[in-house]
C-alpha cells in the first residue's frame, strides 16, 4: 500500500471513529457536585453522560429539559470529572441523588485563611490543601471522625464533613470555622491564593507537629516521668481547624481567636486579629509571645520581657498519651516483681503484708507502726502506686520506691512512702521496706534517706 492509500485509511478510520462515537448514546448517567452556574443547573442534578475524556478531564453531557434554553435540545457542556458523579444506569443515579438529597445544595464559606482539608477525618491527618478566607467548598456529606480536641483534651464545637474544593481537590474539612450556606443560583466566589502565598513549609513543619511544655521535656531527658501532669496535656495549639490557638499550662489556660496566620521575620509568624505570635529557635524548640494582658498574675515557666510574655513549648517524637502508657507499663512491671516475691509477706514484729494484681493491699498488724510511720486514721487497706523515682545516689543501693495510699477513717487517702530493696538471697526471700519522709522527695522523686528510717524486713510467707 502506498503512502496515499495509508493516507486515506487513516482520515477514513478517524471518521468512522467519530461517527461511531457521536451515534453510539449515553455512557450513563451522572449526579452534578457542584453547581454548573452558567446554565442555571444546581448541584444534585441527575445528568445524561455521552463522552468521558481523560485527556481533558472532562465529561461531556446533556443539559435536562427543565435547565434548557430556546434551541438547547442537542446542546452538550462539559463538566470537570471532579464536579460529577457517574452511574451506568439512571437507576443508580437516582438512589445516589436520593442520598446526596440532604446535602446537594449544601456549600461552605471558610472564614479562616489557611484552614486545611485533609485527607482523613481527623485533625491529625495529612493536609490535602489550605483554604484562603472567603474561599467556597462544596459539602458532600456529614462523616464521623474524631473530634478535633483543644490542648486541654476537650472536644472542640464542630463535625466533619466531606469537602471538595471547585479546583477539585475532595478530602476532609472540620466545620468549627465554616460558614454553611445553600445555594440555587448565582456565582459562587473563588478565592485565589497569591502564588507566593500558597506555600510555607516552615510553617506546614511547625503546624504538623505536637508542642508539648517544656517541663515535659525535662521529665523525659531525667526519665523521670509524671503520669498525672503528662495527662494534662499541656502544651500550645495553633488551632488550624479551630481558628482558636491556645496556651495551656499550669496555671494558665488561654485562647486566642484568630484570621490567619502570617509570616513575622525569620522563622516567625504571627496569628492576625491577637497579640500571639510563635518564633521557631530550633526545629523542636517553638517560644510563643503574647501580650501580658492576655493572661492573669505571674505564670510558671513563662519569662516576662515589658509588657509580653514568652513560653518554650517542645516537640516530643511521640504522643503524651503513647508516652503515659509505656510509663504505666514499666510501673506495672515493677511492682509485678515485688509480687511474684509473695504475694503474701511476713514480718516478725509488724504484720503481714497482702498483695494482688490490681495492686491492691492488705496490711494486718501494722499497729506498732502507728504514728512513727502510719498516722492513726489509716486503715489496713489500699492501693500500691509505683510513682517515685531514685536519685542517682540512692539508684545503687536501692531497687525502688513506692507509695501504699492507706484508706483513711474520714478524709482522703494516707500516703506513706518506703524504699524497697528485693531480698534475693537464697533464704526465705522477701523484701526489705525502709521509710521516707515527705521531706526528702521533690515532686516524685526520692532525693534522700531519711535520718531516723524506720526499717521494715519482709519474708515471703505461705
Amino acid at each position: 500500500m502506498g503512502k496515499k492509500e495509508r493516507y486515506c485509511l487513516l482520515i477514513f478510520t478517524a471518521l468512522t471513529a467519530l461517527i461511531f462515537v457521536s451515534c453510539r448514546g449515553k455512557l450513563g448517567w451522572g449526579i452534578l457536585l457542584w453547581a454548573e452556574e452558567n446554565e442555571g443547573i444546581p448541584s444534585g442534578t441527575i445528568l445524561p453522560v455521552y463522552i468521558n475524556s481523560n485527556i481533558e478531564k472532562v465529561w461531556v453531557v446533556g443539559i435536562p429539559a427543565e435547565y434548557r434554553k430556546p434551541g438547547d435540545k442537542d446542546k452538550k457542556i462539559e463538566i470537570p470529572l471532579s464536579k460529577l458523579e457517574f452511574s451506568k444506569s439512571k437507576r443508580a443515579a437516582e438512589k445516589r441523588a436520593k442520598e446526596f438529597e440532604e446535602y446537594a445544595l449544601l456549600y461552605a464559606e471558610t472564614l479562616q485563611d489557611g484552614l486545611p482539608i485533609r485527607d482523613a477525618p481527623d485533625n491529625g491527618a495529612r493536609r490535602k490543601y489550605r483554604l484562603r478566607s472567603g474561599e467556597v467548598i462544596k459539602i458532600i456529606r456529614l462523616v464521623e471522625g474524631n473530634p478535633a480536641i483543644s490542648t486541654t483534651g476537650d472536644p472542640l464545637p464542630g463535625e466533619w464533613f466531606s469537602v471538595l474544593t471547585e479546583d477539585g481537590t475532595s478530602g476532609y474539612c472540620f466545620s468549627y470555622r465554616l460558614k454553611l450556606f445553600e445555594h440555587t443560583a448565582g456565582p459562587l466566589n473563588f478565592v485565589e491564593a497569591p502564588a507566593e502565598e500558597k506555600s510555607d513549609p516552615e510553617l506546614l513543619s511547625v503546624l504538623s507537629k505536637t508542642w508539648v511544655a517544656e517541663v515535659y521535656g525535662e521529665m523525659l531527658d531525667n526519665g523521670n516521668i509524671d503520669i498525672e501532669a503528662f495527662s494534662k496535656h499541656w502544651g500550645f495549639s495553633p488551632g488550624e481547624d479551630t481558628g482558636t490557638a491556645n496556651i495551656f499550662l499550669d496555671g494558665l489556660d488561654i485562647s486566642f481567636p484568630y484570621n490567619a496566620i502570617r509570616p513575622a521575620g525569620s522563622h516567625s509568624w504571627r496569628f492576625e486579629g491577637t497579640t500571639l505570635s510563635m518564633t521557631l529557635r530550633s526545629p523542636s524548640t517553638l517560644a510563643v509571645q503574647f501580650a501580658a494582658g492576655n493572661a492573669g498574675g505571674p505564670i510558671s515557666g513563662t519569662s516576662l520581657s515589658g509588657d509580653s510574655r514568652t513560653v518554650l513549648f517542645i516537640s516530643i517524637p511521640t504522643s503524651l498519651d503513647d508516652l503515659i502508657v509505656q510509663e504505666e507499663t514499666r510501673r506495672e512491671a515493677l511492682f509485678y516483681r515485688i509480687y511474684v516475691e509473695g504475694p503474701v509477706f511476713s514480718s516478725d514484729s509488724y504484720g503481714r503484708l497482702y498483695l494482688n494484681e490490681a495492686r491492691d493491699f492488705l496490711w494486718e498488724n501494722f499497729e506498732p507502726l502507728t504514728l512513727s510511720v502510719v498516722p492513726a486514721a489509716a486503715l489496713g487497706r489500699g492501693k500500691v502506686e509505683m510513682s517515685l523515682f531514685l536519685s542517682e545516689n540512692l539508684a545503687t543501693g536501692y531497687d525502688g520506691a513506692f507509695t501504699l495510699k492507706f484508706k483513711a477513717i474520714n478524709g482522703p487517702d494516707i500516703p506513706v512512702n518506703f524504699l524497697y530493696t528485693i531480698d534475693r538471697g537464697g533464704g526465705l526471700g522477701g523484701i526489705r521496706l525502709e521509710h521516707i519522709s515527705a521531706a526528702n522527695i521533690d515532686g516524685n522523686r526520692v532525693m534522700g534517706r531519711s535520718t531516723t528510717s524506720a526499717v521494715i524486713y519482709f519474708y515471703q510467707a505461705d
